[in-house]
C-alpha cells in the first residue's frame, strides 16, 4: 500500500461523503476517516459509524480512546469493515477530547499508549498506526519525541505520522494549533534516521508538490490536511506529479461522476447540504469560482437545499460555457 501522500483525518470535513468526492479526483492517495471514539463504536450505530462505499479504499479508520480494552473491543468491530489500517489518535488539542482523555494529552503518558497499542495490535490483524505531535504545551523535546515512539514501536505499531509542531493543550483552540505553535520538520526528519525500519509521515504545512517533493526526500510520506480540503483539485496535481497519473478527471467531470451518488444518497435522506459542502472549493483558484462557491453558499450548502439546483448549476455550467471559466 503506497502511503506517500494521504489526507489528514479532519472533524467534520473528512465524512463519507468528502472522501467519495476526493476519491474522483485521486485514485491514489491514502483516506482517512474522522476521528470516531472507541466507546461509540462499542455501543453506537456500527453500520452508520463505519460503513463506507468501497471506492474509497484504501481507507484508515481514526480512532480515539485511552482505555485499552474499549480499543480492542473497537478494532475487531472495524475489522469487519474492510479497513485497511487503524489509527490511533495521539494529536487532537481540542478541550472535549482532553476531558475524555484522548488525543494529544495523551502523549504525557507514554506507558498507557504502549498498553493501548499492544491491545489493538493483539485484538486485529490490521496496521496499527499513531498520529501524534512533536511535542506539548512547552514540550519540545527530541529525546522525549523519541522514548514515546520507541514505546509505540515495541508495542506493535510501526507507522507514525507526525504534526510537526507541539499541541498547547490549555491556551489555544484547535485551529489555533494547526498554525501557531511553530512547525518544526526536523524532529520528523531526525525520527526517520533513527526509526529506519518504521515508516514515518510528516503532516504539518504541506500545501504545495514542492513542499511535498522536498519532505518525500527525508521522509515516507507527506500528509496533507487543510489544502486539500479548501482546494481539493489540488488532489489532481498530486496524481500527476507525485503518483505519474494523467488519467485525472477535469473539475466538471468530478462533478458529473458526482451526480449519481447525490441521487442515491438522497433518495436515503442524506440531506444535500450535507454532501455540497464538501465541494465548495473544487474550482479554488480559477477564474470563475466565485460564482461556483456563490452559488453553492446560497443555493445548495443550506438545509431545506434540493437536487433540482445540483441539477440547475450543472446545465448553467455547460449551456452558458461557464465551463470555460471555471477551468474545466
Amino acid at each position: 500500500m503506497n502511503q506517500s501522500v494521504s489526507v489528514a483525518p479532519m472533524m467534520d470535513c473528512t465524512d463519507k461523503h468528502d472522501r467519495y468526492f476526493l476519491r474522483l479526483i485521486s485514485k491514489n492517495v491514502m483516506l482517512y476517516t474522522e476521528m470516531i471514539v472507541a466507546n461509540a463504536i462499542i455501543r453506537g450505530d456500527k453500520d452508520f459509524l463505519l460503513k463506507f462505499n468501497l471506492l474509497e479504499k484504501p481507507l484508515a479508520l481514526q480512532i480515539g480512546g485511552s482505555v485499552p480494552k474499549e480499543l480492542a473491543e473497537a478494532v475487531r468491530i472495524a475489522e469487519n469493515y474492510e479497513y485497511d489500517e487503524i489509527n490511533l489518535n495521539l494529536g487532537c488539542p481540542s478541550k472535549k477530547v482532553q476531558k475524555n482523555k484522548f488525543g494529544a494529552c495523551l502523549m504525557k503518558e507514554p506507558n498507557l499508549v504502549g498498553d493501548c497499542i499492544s491491545e489493538m495490535k493483539n485484538a486485529s490483524n490490521l496496521p496499527i498506526t499513531v498520529k501524534t505531535r512533536i511535542g506539548y504545551d512547552h514540550l519540545e523535546d527530541y529525546e522525549y519525541l523519541k522514548k514515546f515512539l520507541a514505546i509505540i514501536d515495541e508495542a506493535g505499531a510501526k507507522t507514525f505520522i507526525i504534526h510537526a509542531r507541539r499541541a498547547i493543550l490549555d491556551k489555544l483552540t484547535p485551529k489555533q494549533n494547526l498554525s501557531i505553535p511553530p512547525l518544526n520538520y526536523n524532529f520528523v526528519y531526525d525520527i526517520k534516521k533513527d526509526f529506519k525500519d518504521n515508516t514515518v509521515i510528516l503532516n504539518g504545512g504541506v500545501d504545495s508538490i514542492d513542499k511535498i517533493k522536498t519532505h518525500l526526500k527525508k521522509v515516507d510520506g507527506v500528509m496533507i490536511g487543510r489544502a486539500a480540503y479548501h482546494s481539493p483539485y489540488f488532489l489532481a496535481d498530486i496524481e500527476r506529479e507525485i503518483f505519474n497519473n494523467d488519467n485525472v478527471p477535469t473539475r466538471v467531470e468530478v462533478m458529473e461522476q458526482m451526480m449519481p451518488y447525490i441521487k442515491q444518497e438522497t433518495k436515503k435522506g442524506t440531506r444535500l447540504n450535507q454532501i455540497m459542502r464538501h465541494t465548495i472549493g473544487l474550482f479554488h483558484g480559477q477564474k470563475g469560482s466565485s460564482y461556483w462557491k456563490r452559488y453553492l453558499s446560497e443555493n445548495m450548502c443550506i438545509r431545506e437545499a434540493d437536487l433540482q439546483k445540483v441539477n440547475h448549476i450543472m446545465d448553467h455550467i455547460k449551456n452558458n460555457n461557464i465551463v470555460t471559466s471555471l477551468g474545466r
